[in-house]
């Protein structure tokens, strides 16, 4: 079969591999996420030759004796998580924190502990094949594996692969509820899918941070209120300039990545750091007392000028952690297919998955058309299939 294949920094290229299955890829999208491996940050925990990917949709081709829920011919969304369900952290529906599914020595010394197994998303998480590919082998099928309507837009279902649920645990971290004031900190495709939910969810108000013109008109086109940060010299200080009491609710979506000061830009460059603290100590400042804080847009290593006596002092809640995604399902896709919420704005441009290779440099470059993200249909979903 053909895979999107990680064969160096800056360098994605579609490659034959040996086909080991049981869902035959229809769709698939590269997630902001993928650019940690394709740029660099990450790659200490790849191997030339590894599957990329994480979020898809495609057609069971095959069922092992162990699974019950899904069959052949029945069209499933592929969670990126893979979990036990059997563990601790399983048994209290913590699935991205699974004790059982990711061997990596590497990770459980650099933080204590192993997270869950990832598709496609380095050896650091288990090293498993991803499903930027024509078929993905899925373990643990009946819980990483939503079954899913054939009549269901494919790019709503793709969008429901891992943006909708990791936007969905942002505002579950934030406790995003009735009548509150919500900030969000970037308007990528997850930081414009916190912020919609956040609305559909009763915030009063929620204000998009970001520099790109194109994305806070996404973010004001569903009632979002627009920041953008080349007009404020501080942005903490103009959120509490028009909302004195401060944030309800701040979600970092922007990740270590987005340094905008000087000095975590050098720090960075030269080693001395591996994240940028410039989000989060924004967000820290524009949120209120005993207000509560989410971090989603993915931090791995270390900060400098934390302003950790700020957040204690503040009796401020700070949490974090990758999309606990199995939780959130069958909800996000009843209200899906019920037509109350459509995810499938993020995508906003299509191709063939044969050009996976270019649309990575487009993604990284921040040129994929319409500014977001890319649904690729591979020649198997271009072929009108809607069963095996």
């Amino acid at each position: 079969m053909r895979a999107a294949r990680w064969t160096g920094t800056k360098s994605i290229e579609l490659g034959t591999v040996p086909k080991d299955a049981i869902v035959r890829v229809t769709h698939c999208t590269i997630c902001g996420s993928d650019l940690h491996m394709y740029a660099g940050e990450l790659n200490s925990g790849m191997q030339k030759g590894d599957i990329m990917g994480h979020e898809a949709i495609g057609i069971v081709e095959d069922v092992g004796s162990q699974v019950s829920k899904i069959k052949k011919g029945d069209r499933v969304i592929i969670l990126p998580v893979i979990a036990c369900g059997d563990c601790f952290y399983c048994q209290r529906q913590e699935y991205s924190l699974c004790d059982s599914t990711n061997p990596s020595k590497e990770m459980e010394n650099m933080w204590g502990h192993r997270l869950s197994g990832i598709f496609g998303y380095s050896h650091l998480t288990g090293g498993y094949p991803g499903d930027q590919a024509e078929w993905c082998r899925v373990p643990n099928a009946d819980l990483t594996c939503v079954k899913a309507p054939m009549d269901v837009d494919a790019k709503k279902l793709v969008a429901l692969a891992d943006v909708t649920p990791t936007a969905w645990h942002g505002c579950e971290l934030a406790e995003v509820t009735k009548g509150d004031v919500v900030g969000v900190w970037g308007c990528g495709a997850i930081g414009l899918s916190i912020q919609k939910p956040s609305l559909f969810r009763g915030a009063r108000k929620v204000y998009a941070i970001d520099k790109d013109p194109q994305r806070l008109k996404i973010a004001a086109s569903f009632g979002a209120i627009p920041v953008n940060i080349n007009d404020h010299t501080d942005v903490a200080a103009y959120i509490l300039s028009v909302e004195p009491h401060g944030l309800d609710r701040g979600i970092e979506a922007s990740g270590f990545r987005s340094e905008t000061s000087v000095t975590h830009t050098l720090m960075r460059k030269v080693g001395l750091e591996g994240d940028q603290g410039d989000t989060v100590t924004s967000i820290i400042t524009a949120t209120r007392k005993c207000g509560n804080i989410a971090l989603i847009g993915d931090f791995f290593f270390n900060t400098n000028q934390f302003p950790i006596g700020m957040l204690m002092e503040k009796t401020i809640t700070l949490r974090g952690g990758q999309l606990m995604a199995q939780k959130y399902f069958p909800y996000l896709l009843d209200i899906v297919v019920s037509g109350e919420y459509d995810p499938s704005f993020v995508m906003t441009h299509t191709d063939d998955f044969e050009n996976v290779s270019k649309n990575y440099a487009s993604f990284n470059d921040h040129k994929i058309p319409g500014g977001l993200k890319v649904c690729l249909v591979t020649e198997f979903g271009r072929s009108g299939v809607r069963s095996i």
